[in-house]
């Protein structure tokens, strides 16, 4: 074909993580059907089984994984636990038609929920338990957008090889008296996801307007923009 190995393997991962291709480990490499796009603005967080919905989509989730473990000292700032404090780490894998799609990982305080309370009542997503919950009332997301090489364990999960390119998105949720209750890590293959932000045109000549996150709301200095971050 006129292509080297390396050039052929880095296409074949190209292909795979736009979801046209299929590995299976001891049986060989698959076309697929393209898959359907989940395909959303950033401007409203809502969870993947929200957007899934809309687009006549539904999503599953399994190899779900509920730990309870000392904070890391990040997480103890972030969430404002003592030392040596426990929180509640949530991962597990989404899958929509059979395919994995996406890793979430949530680290919250254990004193917002109980392992009991995840198994009884936990569809995949952590925001729509909160918000059938109402306890605590949340604010906003504030959250980092980066491409970033699969990591060894988020690869495994994905079913795709370490180093292949995926979305990583890093937030902090906060509840309506500013405190950061979730803080999660979400990874999903692009081949399967459709961002966009709709962006207001900005006047060079005239100064910034002065952000008001929510109307009569105020975050501590720490969360200056608890809005999504691009």
């Amino acid at each position: 074909m006129g292509v080297s190995r390396a050039s052929l393997r880095e296409a074949l991962r190209s292909f795979e993580a736009q979801g046209f291709l299929q590995r299976r480990q001891g049986s060989g490499t698959y076309v697929v059907r393209p898959p359907r796009l989940i395909q959303s603005g950033l401007e409203v967080l809502e969870s993947l089984e929200t957007l899934a919905r809309r687009e006549g989509m539904q999503v599953g989730f399994g190899a779900l994984s509920i730990d309870m473990r000392c904070a890391e000292a990040e997480e103890c700032r972030l969430l404002r636990l003592a030392p040596g404090e426990e929180a509640l780490c949530v991962s597990r894998v989404i899958t929509c038609e059979g395919r994995p799609i996406a890793y979430l990982v949530d680290i919250l305080p254990s004193r917002l929920l109980s392992p009991q309370e995840l198994e009884s009542d936990f569809h995949g997503s952590i925001l729509d338990l909160l918000l059938r919950r109402g306890d605590p009332p949340l604010l906003a997301s504030r959250t980092e957008i980066s491409a970033i090489p699969a990591p060894a364990h988020v690869a495994r999960a994905l079913g795709v090889q370490r180093g292949d390119v995926l979305l990583c998105f890093i937030a902090d949720l906060y509840a309506a008296d500013g405190q950061v209750i979730d803080h999660s890590y979400s990874y999903f293959l692009p081949g399967y996801f459709r961002f966009h932000v709709v962006r207001r045109v900005g006047q060079a000549a005239a100064s910034p307007p002065q952000a008001t996150p929510l109307e009569g709301q105020t975050l501590p200095p720490k969360a200056d923009i608890p809005v999504r971050k691009y």
